[in-house]
């Protein structure tokens, strides 16, 4: 792997986002709430879905991740965005949403571990320790993307607290499957609920896997995965599952939600980003970027290649871009 003097999605010094707008988590709230009243997607529904019932968090900013561009605004990011369990359309799906039930949440970790636990979503946030914020890229394998101030802290964590044995090769993650909660699930019985996904050890331990509980300075919003979503910035926006109510250590590959309806044909089980790998039925070579709508070329593995390209080694026969 090519060692560079910095990660290829650091930027050159003086293009980044001035440090008083995302150090300060009031200022960083106030200045997208000055955001919102310019023309962007979600409007006043946008507004009134990113502020009701989230309490703002205590973290610690991490400085390793900045960004090329500016971060979207925050009623652009809950009201376009795919989840399937509230329906399949973004806006209608994003509304819907507003029915899921955050707190309490049990979150279970089972499986090849030595140490399983069963814990509310809060006592596990206790249990790992403090919470940071990344900025990270969010690329959609229908070729738009954003940009987000996640609050979270690394899938190694939950990894180290409950000590997976040597036989366990992935981690299979699933979401909740409550159709009394979500209309998407009732409606559209001919999707294999409950939503599953899936990585390889190497994947979940790297440093840029990231569990999400907040963004914005606040818990995440129901439409973005509330109250615990994976974000996983080098693959497409389909693989960091939300809303997890199970991460379990497992031997064999899991089927993941797209791959089962696929039958791996249109989506994979690895899914990382090549801008020289289309989709069947359309370009990766460039991404429309959701709020300003400029068009622009799409980076290997998202541009975080330096951080993960080496997992792939040896795995050259298999569909790593799909």
């Amino acid at each position: 792997m090519l060692i560079k003097s910095n990660p290829s999605w650091v930027m050159k010094e003086g293009q980044e986002t001035p440090e008083s707008i995302y150090l300060n988590r009031r200022n960083l709230i106030k200045g997208f709430a000055g955001a919102l009243a310019v023309g962007s997607i979600g409007g006043n529904v946008g507004s009134a879905l990113a502020q009701e019932g989230r309490k703002p968090l205590e973290f610690t900013h991490n400085d390793a991740y900045v960004l090329d561009r500016d971060l979207t605004p925050e009623d652009v990011n809950i009201t376009y965005n795919n989840f399937y369990e509230f329906g399949s359309h973004k806006q209608i799906s994003a509304n819907a949403a507003e029915h899921l039930k955050p707190r309490p949440w049990q979150v279970v970790i089972d499986g090849l571990v030595n140490k399983p636990l069963t814990l509310d979503v809060d006592d596990l946030i206790a249990r790992v320790g403090g919470l940071e914020e990344r900025l990270y890229r969010h690329r959609c394998v229908e070729a738009w993307s954003m940009t987000v101030p996640w609050i979270g802290f690394p899938v190694q964590k939950i990894v180290d607290l409950v000590e997976p044995q040597g036989s366990a090769k992935y981690l299979r993650m699933e979401t909740f499957n409550d159709g009394s909660m979500a209309d998407g699930i009732g409606s559209q019985p001919w999707y294999p609920w409950p939503y599953v996904e899936g990585v390889t050890m190497g994947e979940a331990t790297n440093d840029l896997a990231f569990l999400a509980v907040g963004a914005y300075g606040k818990q995440i919003a129901n439409s973005m995965g509330a109250p615990i979503r994976l974000h996983l910035p080098w693959k497409y926006g389909f693989k960091s599952i939300k809303s997890i109510v199970r991460f379990s250590f497992v031997e064999e590959r899991p089927v993941s939600y797209w791959e089962n309806i696929s039958d791996g044909r249109e989506y994979g089980f690895w899914a990382n980003v090549n801008p020289q790998v289309p989709h069947p039925r359309w370009s990766q070579a460039t991404e429309r970027v959701l709020h300003t709508g400029e068009r622009v070329p799409t980076l290997l593995f998202n541009g975080y290649g330096d951080q993960v390209a080496h997992l792939y080694d040896g795995l050259e026969g298999e569909l790593l871009y799909r």
